[in-house]
């Protein structure tokens, strides 16, 4: 355990004293469903204010246009809602990336929109861990650093988007645009109840692959139809014989089909890859091909691929293990223990360590029971997530991670 410096122990008490939890209570009864988009605007402007207490230049970003297949195989173009981007000192020696999102999973006619207190210091609400409390957090950190020395030789971009919780589509060239040039990142995912973060991540890619046949009579002529529902399930059964070692394969659903007495001349099939390397995803995509091209000829239908691997697999490098090992150190001198295992969920962290940038991304909150109604925050890791945040900033700040590095590199060449 290192000493706290006198400098430490101010910012860190500073960190602790900022209203988190009045921050996450008052974004979480606004629904910010991924397809809210009224809801999405209003967290916006919420966050807006909000981190408008920072210096820099505070934007809210239009999203990019992205395209979803329709049951009918039809091609639309869905709208997501605005995304937040403040830039703080871009000529700064050390310049880093944090991240977060503004999107929850639960809809605007969910039936999960209410707060209650499960017992002292274990808030359930929608979104209170995933993430508006990682959002805290951050504000958090980021407000005690500003309120330093160490401000100036430190500078920042903040991205929260609003597509995070349905691939970050819209708002994932906005990530590597701001990733360029960073020596680090922190995204603001909320890490296990008991603080162990996340460390390797497989990749994610979503497919919809449209199979087209040809209609027929089920009872007078169904040898001249070719059945497209038949060949999206046996495409289906193809893929997920496939899954092994490497990767994983969800079919998730398969749109088609009609009356009983006629052949389906149109399906869908929907179907989720979790590759966990680089070459995996390689050898996913030519398992696509593959069995693509040996169904269309089996079954004499046609197919038609959409979609892609929106995450890529994040491996735990050299660098990601140095940051981890900073973030472990700082909070081992805040009498926290932490550890990290590896994980088969994504986040903007895959996309971000893509970019060559290393990430901690499960910087948030301790909670659990995400994506459901039994969500919860435990209340009291707001200032300690805080002050690990902040604590580590300001070590960056003071040249740490940059000198790690550097005697890393002596270390080989001596």
């Amino acid at each position: 355990m290192t000493l706290l410096s006198p400098a430490e122990r101010h910012i860190l008490e500073r960190a602790a004293a900022a209203p988190m939890l009045r921050q996450v209570q008052t974004w979480a009864t606004i629904n910010s469903g991924s397809r809210n988009l009224d809801g999405l605007a209003r967290m916006a402007g919420q966050l807006a204010d909000a981190f408008s207490i920072l210096p820099g230049a505070l934007r809210l970003i239009d999203p990019a246009p992205v395209d979803t297949v329709l049951p009918d195989g039809r091609i639309q173009t869905i709208t997501h809602g605005q995304h937040l981007h403040l830039s703080v000192r871009p000529d700064a020696p050390v310049r880093l990336l944090m991240t977060g999102h503004m999107d929850t999973v639960f809809a605007a006619d969910h039936p999960f929109q209410q707060q209650q207190w499960l017992e002292p210091g274990v808030l359930n609400g929608p979104g209170v861990a995933d993430m508006k409390g990682g959002i805290a957090v951050m504000l958090a950190a980021l407000t005690a650093i500003e309120a330093s020395e160490a401000a100036s030789r430190i500078g920042y971009d903040v991205i929260i988007n609003s597509d995070e919780e349905v691939g970050s589509a819209s708002s994932a060239a906005l990530l590597k645009e701001a990733a360029a040039g960073k020596i680090a990142a922190f995204t603001y995912e909320p890490a296990l109840p008991d603080g162990t973060l996340a460390g390797a991540r497989a990749g994610s890619g979503n497919f919809s692959i449209i199979v087209t046949g040809r209609s027929a009579h089920a009872g007078r002529n169904p040898d001249e139809g070719r059945n497209a529902l038949l060949a999206a399930a046996d495409l289906a059964l193809r893929l997920k014989a496939a899954s092994g070692a490497g990767f994983s394969c969800n079919p998730a659903k398969i749109d088609g089909g009609g009356p009983n007495n006629v052949v389906p001349d149109h399906a869908i099939l929907r179907v989720n890859f979790r590759p966990r390397t680089p070459e995996d995803e390689l050898a996913v995509r030519a398992l696509i091909d593959r069995e693509v091209a040996e169904v269309a000829r089996s079954h004499d239908v046609s197919l038609h691929l959409h979609g892609g691997f929106g995450r890529p697999p994040k491996p735990m490098d050299e660098k990601a293990e140095r940051l981890f090992g900073l973030v472990r150190q700082c909070g081992a001198d805040l009498g926290l223990a932490i550890g990290w295992r590896d994980t088969g969920g994504v986040c903007d962290g895959n996309n971000i360590a893509a970019c060559g940038v290393p990430v901690v991304d499960t910087m948030g909150v301790r909670g659990g029971s995400i994506h459901s109604d039994a969500e919860f925050l435990l209340t009291d890791s707001l200032p300690e997530r805080a002050q690990l945040s902040v604590l580590t900033l300001w070590r960056i700040a003071q040249g740490q991670y940059l000198q790690s590095a550097q005697d890393k590199t002596e270390g080989m060449t001596a």
